[in-house]
């Protein structure tokens, strides 16, 4: 396989930094100075897939009423789908190569790749003064999430995490039923999700034995970040995410949808200290997420509301049904949801913040909900992020709301690779008791991928 080479000057724009030089122009890029180009709301936009395939063809597809002027994809069998339908689209497999060749022809980016390859796409295309399109979990770690946070400040770029649900009126909905105390002071929060469940391999204690690369993949660019090891059809397509070097397991394919109305409604994003321990889990390892995994996080009085503990279950694992909910009524969409539990009553979320209700069912008859206080988002998720781009609000999950949210979500994936209990100072980003567990809140990076972390 021959290996992709990019210039000096895009990996600068990329990393910051003179530490691993790669081939070509040695004049380090004044990133500071890089703003996004304007553009009027009655222009069009020049957009950039990082990620076409599966979801990142529906990501590429729902901006399609801009102009679609690049592609690319590290598997050009995935991407074929993409490839054909915009045919005026320039064809990559290297997004930094991309990003070089293209410059101020692309404005904005959509990042939809394995979770490690994240965070190193959107911090070049945001130094480089690109709006940025990032699929939830929208970071690998907790720093790369700190990370994208301030250079997305910095460079004055629109922003938003994949987290389509964030911009329905279900989650808010489910947020105004909370604050307006119709259940009362709420303790526990159970959230579960019927994942993996055979959609991909965990609890896997050893890598898989070397295969052929398929000659459409560039398993180089794939590995990418992660530390280089034999390909493997067990790693891609579609199949990375349980692997520690490349994936979030389950709570980073779903928790970014399930979480959001605790994490909006139980004003999470004030908190300062709390902690996340596994409390089950089958087939603990060292590469792999467990087949499954129950975690408990604990979290201090904030914003008016009282202590309370969150549960998270995976793989179809269920909480306990409360007294006098009978079995026959739904809680959220049947294998995934969540469900409050206050002091008088319960309210139930489907999957994506969709259909909050009071249960039992017959507490809805007569309900009325609370009067509408927190603003509609018109259009949906990416056309809200397409207005950002064009001047218009910040989209509603961009990452001044996001990565406070991908850190909660991404300290339970530290407590379950640990096995213990943790406990986390959001504010000086640090888990205070326990040194090991420390270091996962960032991670070794391959020779030519770093990040200023």
């Amino acid at each position: 396989m021959k290996k992709q080479t990019i210039s000096r000057r895009a990996f600068l724009a990329a990393t910051t930094t003179t530490a691993v030089a790669l081939s070509g122009c040695a004049t380090k890029p004044n990133t500071a100075s890089v703003v996004p180009k304007k553009v009027s709301p009655n222009e069009k936009l020049n957009i950039a897939g990082i990620g076409v395939g599966g979801k990142g063809r529906e990501d590429v597809g729902s901006v399609s009423r801009e102009n679609i002027v690049a592609l690319c994809d590290v598997d050009a069998k995935c991407a074929a789908e993409s490839f054909t339908r915009f045919p005026g689209a320039k064809h990559y497999k290297d997004y930094r190569k991309m990003l070089e060749e293209m410059g101020d022809g692309i404005d904005a980016v959509t990042i939809t790749t394995p979770d490690h390859t994240h965070a190193p796409a959107a911090y070049m295309a945001m130094k480089m003064g690109k709006h940025v399109y990032v699929q939830k979990p929208l970071t690998h770690t907790i720093a790369e999430a700190r990370l994208l946070q301030k250079t997305a400040r910095e460079m004055n770029v629109a922003t938003q995490m994949g987290n389509q649900g964030h911009s329905g009126r279900g989650v808010r909905e489910a947020c105004e039923m909370i604050w307006s105390g119709v259940i009362g002071n709420v303790r526990e929060v159970h959230i579960w999700t019927d994942r993996p469940q055979g959609r991909w391999a965990q609890g896997v204690s050893e890598l898989l034995p070397e295969q052929p690369i398929p000659e459409t993949l560039d398993w180089d660019l794939f590995t990418g970040s992660a530390p280089m090891h034999p390909y493997n059809k067990g790693y891609h397509p579609h199949v990375w995410r349980g692997w520690f070097a490349y994936g979030c397991g389950s709570l980073g394919d779903m928790g970014c949808h399930i979480m959001d109305p605790a994490f909006w409604g139980m004003k999470l994003g004030e908190v300062e200290t709390y902690s996340a321990e596994i409390v089950a889990s089958e087939g603990c390892n060292d590469l792999s997420y467990p087949v499954f995994a129950t975690v408990k996080y604990s979290f201090p009085a904030r914003g008016g509301m009282p202590p309370f503990e969150m549960y998270w279950y995976d793989n179809g694992n269920l909480p306990k049904r409360p007294e006098g909910i009978p079995a026959d009524q739904e809680l959220g969409d049947g294998e995934n949801g969540s469900l409050f539990i206050g002091d008088k009553g319960c309210i139930t979320v489907g999957t994506y913040g969709t259909r909050p209700r009071l249960m039992p069912n017959e507490r809805m008859i007569g309900y009325t909900k609370p009067d509408p206080t927190l603003p509609l988002v018109e259009g949906g998720h990416y056309r809200n992020w397409i207005d950002a781009c064009k001047g218009g609000p910040p989209a509603c999950s961009n990452f001044d709301y996001a990565a406070p949210f991908v850190e909660m979500v991404l300290l339970g994936t530290i407590a379950i690779r640990t096995g213990t209990k943790l406990e986390y100072d959001a504010k000086a980003m640090k888990i205070t008791n326990n040194a090991a567990a420390n270091a996962l809140i960032s991670k070794e990076y391959r020779k030519g991928w770093e990040l200023p972390v």
